[in-house]
C-alpha cells in the first residue's frame, strides 16, 4: 500500500525535500546514463546489421502537420525524464528505477539491432530549419521504431504519476505532467522525427516497462534510517 502524506498543503516543501535527497548521486547518475546510452545508440546507428526498413505512414501521419516550432517540445524530453529520479525519496527505489530504465533502453536498442528502421524521406528543405537540420544530420533518421523518445516519455509519465500522488500534489500538477508527455509524443511526429507507428510502438514499450517496474517498486517516499 502506498504511503501518502496527510494532506495536499505544503506539497512544495515535500517536493523540495525529495530534490535534496541524494542530489549529487541523481545528477551524476542521470548524466552518466545519458552519456552511455547515446554512445550505444550512435554505435548502432552507424553500424546497422542490415539495410533499414522504411516505416510506412498511416492516416495519423497526415493528420499531424509538420510544425517546426515543436522542436523545443521535442528537446524538453531530456528535462522531463530527469524529473522522476529527481523526485524519488529513497535509495532502493532510486536504484531500481535506474535498473528498469536501463532495461527499457536496452530492449529498444536490441530491437534496433535486430530490425533496423528509418523514417521516410520527407520533401522538406531542412536548411530552412537549422535546429531540425542538426538533429536530422546527427540522427540520420535511423533507429525509428519503436520511438525511444516516446517510450522514455511514457515510462517517465507513469512514474511521475505514482510519485506525484505520493507527494499529494494538486491535481493540476498530475495533468500538467500527462499533457507534457502527450506533447512530447506529438512533437516527435510534428518534427518528422518519427511516424505514427514508431510512436505507437514506443508507447507500448513504455507502458510495458512502467507497469512491470511500478508493480515491483511501489514506495518512492523517504524511509527512516535504521537504528
Amino acid at each position: 500500500m502506498e504511503t501518502l502524506p496527510p494532506a495536499a498543503e505544503g506539497w512544495w516543501s515535500r517536493v523540495w525535500q525529495r530534490i535534496c535527497f541524494q542530489t549529487w548521486l541523481k545528477a551524476i547518475g542521470t548524466s552518466a546514463f545519458m552519456f552511455l546510452f547515446f554512445r550505444a545508440y550512435f554505435a548502432l546507428l552507424e553500424n546497422p546489421q542490415a539495410n533499414p526498413t522504411v516505416m510506412p505512414e498511416i492516416w495519423l501521419d497526415h493528420w499531424v502537420q509538420f510544425t517546426p516550432s515543436a522542436f523545443p517540445v521535442y528537446l524538453s524530453l531530456w528535462v522531463y525524464v530527469s524529473l522522476a529520479p529527481a523526485l524519488i525519496g529513497n535509495l532502493r527505489a532510486l536504484i531500481w528505477f535506474g535498473v528498469w530504465v536501463a532495461a527499457l533502453c536496452l530492449s529498444g536498442l536490441a530491437i534496433f539491432w535486430a530490425w533496423p528502421t528509418q523514417t521516410p524521406v520527407f520533401d522538406v528543405d531542412w536548411t530552412l530549419y537549422p535546429g531540425l537540420a542538426l538533429i536530422k544530420g546527427v540522427d540520420a533518421a535511423g533507429n525509428a521504431c519503436p520511438s525511444l523518445h516516446v517510450a522514455s516519455a511514457v515510462f517517465s509519465a507513469c512514474w511521475l504519476h505514482r510519485i506525484l500522488r505520493q507527494l499529494r500534489t494538486p491535481v493540476w500538477v498530475l495533468w500538467l505532467s500527462a499533457l507534457h508527455c502527450v506533447a512530447i509524443a506529438w512533437s516527435t511526429m510534428a518534427t518528422l522525427q518519427h511516424v505514427a507507428l514508431d510512436v505507437l510502438g514506443g508507447a507500448v514499450l513504455g507502458l510495458l516497462f512502467s507497469a512491470a517496474s511500478l508493480a515491483h517498486i511501489r514506495d518512492t517516499t523517504p524511509r527512516p534510517l535504521s537504528p
